[in-house]
């Protein structure tokens, strides 16, 4: 059995320690606990058990408020034998179909704001009720439903071991989803998958590659869907990072065309449903990448409407990449000042998730070039808050 915490613990913890002037190091001291350990709890790599939760309130003197955002231990596994109770042995209920279905949409909508450590449970545990449902006997129609479910809930699952680092673990939930997706004939999963790969291998530095896998995903995902609409995006980065403008330049306008008179989604926060606004924080990223002079004004314009109060905003994670598109805004505009403060705020906010750490590492290494005094500041910044990496 584990724990469920609330997805605001991190922050919470951080903010009560700097309200009490209190350094890692030292609550460490207070609390017994490495520095590395509060590090993990703070930018949600680790999740806190309720003792330590009930620890870190009392050294704090935060009257309960880090243990009430972390509940009781969940038995994971009552809860699915709970769930398959309710199914018939020779049948699947349409109940049981649709509130799978919205569990689907729920997650993919939780992306965005859950820590990656935090998510991963909750899609392994779906994934385990279409597993087993799967076992049992259902008609053709019921089974096509639980298969793309399970499609989903795969290359979501995929997408978060990415954000971990966990190249293996990724790609066989990819080659899962892309299997499902085929016997299902559901083409924007099969899209979405292309388009997964092809940014995990653009953080790996293989932009050719991510090149190939984002026009492969434009030509397989239904055109004008969400995945070929992201596929599209991918590609200018893509372009972007290996330094065709021309190019870069032109798969931009094709997202602006594709989105123009895109409906916001009833779900804004779905990762599988693009909304216009998502169009405009991936220019900030893809000019930034390109060293394009507009990249400043875009990126200033996507952080003020997903963070206007300086807070981070309801999307967290998509504020942070709009603080480190900035940050190589202005590091390539000459300002390594701004870049840096920029760049800390976004590092210190614990949103990184470890697959996006190479972009913090690449602001540093503009500030450090121009042998500005904020580049000392930075680096401490980034070693303090600086990834630890998640295993296989």
């Amino acid at each position: 059995m584990t724990s469920h915490v609330d997805p605001r613990f991190g922050s919470t913890l951080r903010q009560l320690r700097r309200e009490s002037g209190l350094s890692l190091r030292a609550l460490g001291q207070l609390t017994h606990r490495g520095k590395s350990h509060l590090h993990e709890l703070e930018t949600a790599t680790k999740a806190p058990t309720v003792e330590t939760a009930e620890h870190l309130d009392r050294a704090l003197n935060a009257d309960g408020a880090l243990v009430r955002l972390v509940s009781a231990p969940v038995d994971h596994q009552a809860e699915a034998d709970d769930l398959l109770q309710r199914v018939a042995a020779s049948d699947v209920s349409a109940e049981t179909l649709t509130r799978i279905e919205q569990g689907v949409d729920d997650l993919a909508s939780l992306y965005p704001v859950t820590a990656p450590v935090d998510l991963l449970p909750m899609v392994r545990r779906h994934l385990a009720y279409v597993t087993r449902l799967l076992d049992g006997r259902v008609t053709l129609a019921q089974q096509r439903r639980l298969v793309v479910a399970g499609g989903w809930l795969a290359v979501l699952r995929a997408t978060v071991h990415i954000d971990l680092q966990q190249p293996g673990a990724a790609a066989a939930h990819l080659a899962a989803a892309s299997g499902l997706a085929s016997h299902a004939e559901h083409p924007e999963i099969q899209g979405w998958c292309l388009e997964t790969r092809a940014w995990e291998v653009l953080t790996f530095g293989d932009y050719r590659g991510a090149l190939e896998l984002s026009q492969q995903a434009q030509q397989v995902a239904p055109v004008g869907s969400s995945a070929h609409i992201q596929a599209t995006a991918q590609e200018a980065r893509a372009w972007a990072r290996m330094g065709v403008v021309r190019e870069t330049r032109q798969a931009l306008d094709r997202v602006e065309r594709l989105t123009a008179n895109l409906p916001v989604p009833e779900r804004a926060e779905h990762h599988y449903r693009y909304d216009p606004a998502k169009a405009e924080a991936y220019a900030a990223t893809t000019l930034a990448w390109a060293g394009d002079p507009g990249a400043e004004h875009v990126a200033r314009s996507v952080l003020a409407h997903l963070d206007p109060l300086g807070d981070g905003g309801t999307r967290p994670r998509r504020a942070a990449s709009a603080r480190l598109d900035l940050g190589l805004a202005l590091a390539a505009a000459g300002r390594p000042d701004e870049a840096s403060a920029y760049a800390a705020e976004a590092v210190a906010s614990g949103r990184v998730v470890p697959s996006n750490w190479w972009r913090a590492r690449e602001v540093l290494r503009r500030v450090e070039q121009t042998g500005a005094p904020e580049a000392a500041e930075l680096r401490d910044v980034y070693e303090q808050f600086g990834p630890t990496r998640t295993g296989e």
